[in-house]
């Protein structure tokens, strides 16, 4: 008597041409289902590639919630992020089907810290607009008063937020030979690194703030026109967080009013932003970079990867290697936070 072949797991990506060989990996043990536009997948779209998965492998741009999580069925039992942030989740929805979601925290810290020290180096010595003026031509006989910035040693540093990205940016930060305060609101210890100040005070005393906390529902526009108000008229300001986080026409209000004297993005509202006539995008005082803080070969398939890895352990009935707090460890149970 022949016996039927035991369900194979089926696992949907979002996206095709993810860097390493993570999907590789699934692949061989799982169906896998790519969604194969050239754009990413809208909302309609994901659900029906994860319509009967057991797993997704998704990016941090990709909206998961309780729609999608229905759309694919009762199946369904891991959605792993190739992603640190997880703001575009919605935990109570999958805590609540008993579905496991992971991102991919310890792998991009360093990466991350890197493009947070370039947009701090590019916003306070004016390199950009440099850069522009000699490819225009308009590099003319040796001027004292040219393409002035901003010394980086010697200035204040303030982390808000005081996470791996933070802390690995500390480290840069102290080999350019710059002083370092951070804030945490549950955390209020100093170490070898920074000190430990309030808020406001961070605001008033940094030479640069630079973002580093998660998009929620506490930490959305938490940098707006008052925040900016106390930050010194010689400060920069850079986002390698979420874009939310900051009231970006506020920003832009403080920019062209002198009120504060550069800023770098790595993150904004919205993205992507593809109109050239974006104000950000044309602002001569602001750097903006296309959300490449993990942007490295090694690093992208390492998240790649670590989502993998997840998404085979939750499928063979283990704990997963990186859940989010507030969402089940195995499939179908609540790991406490």
């Amino acid at each position: 008597m022949s016996v039927a072949p035991a369900h194979r797991p089926r696992v949907a990506v979002s996206r095709t041409g993810l860097p390493g060989a993570g999907v590789e990996r699934l692949a061989a043990r799982f169906d896998v289902v790519d969604w194969t536009g050239t754009h990413p997948p809208s909302a309609d779209e994901l659900a029906r590639v994860a319509k009967g998965c057991d797993g997704l492998l998704v990016l941090g741009s990709d909206r998961v919630d309780a729609a999608l999580l229905d759309a694919a069925g009762p199946d369904l039992r891991v959605v792993a992020l190739a992603s640190m942030g997880y703001d575009g989740v919605d935990v109570a929805a999958a805590a609540q089907r008993g579905i496991v979601v992971t991102h991919t925290p310890n792998v991009l810290a360093d990466t991350t810290a890197d493009v947070a020290m370039t947009l701090i180096l590019m916003a306070r010595r004016r390199i950009p607009s440099a850069v522009d003026a000699l490819r225009r031509g308009a590099w003319g006989a040796f001027r004292m008063d040219a393409f002035l910035g901003l010394d980086v040693h010697n200035a204040t540093l303030g982390l808000i937020g005081y996470g791996q990205i933070a802390r690995a940016l500390a480290r840069r930060a102290v080999g350019f030979g710059m002083r370092v305060q951070h804030h945490h609101p549950r955390r209020k210890e100093d170490d070898e690194l920074s000190r430990w100040v309030p808020f406001d005070e961070l605001l008033r005393t940094s030479d640069v703030v630079s973002v580093h906390t998660p998009l929620t529902k506490e930490t959305e526009g938490m940098i707006g026109a008052a925040e900016l108000a106390l930050m010194k008229p010689t400060a920069t300001l850079v986002n390698t967080g979420r874009g939310g986080v900051v009231d970006e026409q506020a920003l832009l209000t403080a920019l062209r009013g002198g009120d504060l004297h550069s800023a770098g993005l790595d993150v904004m509202t919205d993205e992507p932003r593809t109109d050239p006539s974006d104000p950000l995008l044309g602002e001569p005082h602001l750097v903006v970079l296309p959300h490449v803080g993990s942007a490295t070969e090694a690093t992208r398939a390492a998240m790649v990867e670590l989502a993998a890895r997840n998404v085979e352990a939750v499928l063979d009935g283990r704990p997963a290697l990186t859940p989010l707090p507030g969402t089940p460890g195995l499939a179908g149970r609540v790991i406490s936070v």
